[in-house]
């Protein structure tokens, strides 16, 4: 796979993109997915840098969460900002890192981002419930680099 844009199809990002949605919807939580060729960096480290280059960090209630994607490095993270880590359990994402690592070891990556994205949008609603002046902070996009 040489590209990012040969990742998912434009159907797929749909997919993914209206799971980001309809897991908003219950959450004041944002969720971002961020895609791009390559890394050198370790996973957590790159993510990190995507996450304040998206102005995640920005959220009223520090409640963003990216799952990041290097394609070829064939590496990701899931990160979630302070205000998120300040309330869940130690090893809050590992549910969700398995999930993905499991799609993707057989190239399901579009369900192993939908499934990972709706159990997120779940755990954030037990933290961060949906508020009726909720607004929608981040852009539901794929971001891509």
């Amino acid at each position: 796979m040489s590209k990012v844009e040969d990742f998912l199809t434009a159907t797929e990002e749909q997919a993914i993109v209206l799971a980001i949605k309809n897991a908003e919807k219950n959450t004041s939580g944002e969720i971002r997915v961020h895609i791009e060729k390559t890394t050198e960096k370790p996973p957590m480290e790159r993510a990190l840098e995507v996450f304040y280059a998206l102005k995640m960090d920005a959220t009223e209630l520090k409640n963003g969460v990216l799952i990041y994607i290097a394609v070829e490095s064939k590496k990701f993270a899931i990160l979630g900002d302070e205000g998120i880590n300040k309330l869940v359990p130690e090893n809050f994402w590992e549910t969700e890192k398995q999930i993905i690592l499991t799609h993707f070891k057989n190239n399901e990556f579009t369900l192993g981002l939908v499934t990972a994205i709706e159990e997120v949008g779940n755990k954030l609603k037990q933290f961060f419930p949906y508020q009726s002046d909720d607004t929608n902070e981040l852009s539901d996009e794929i971001s891509k680099g």
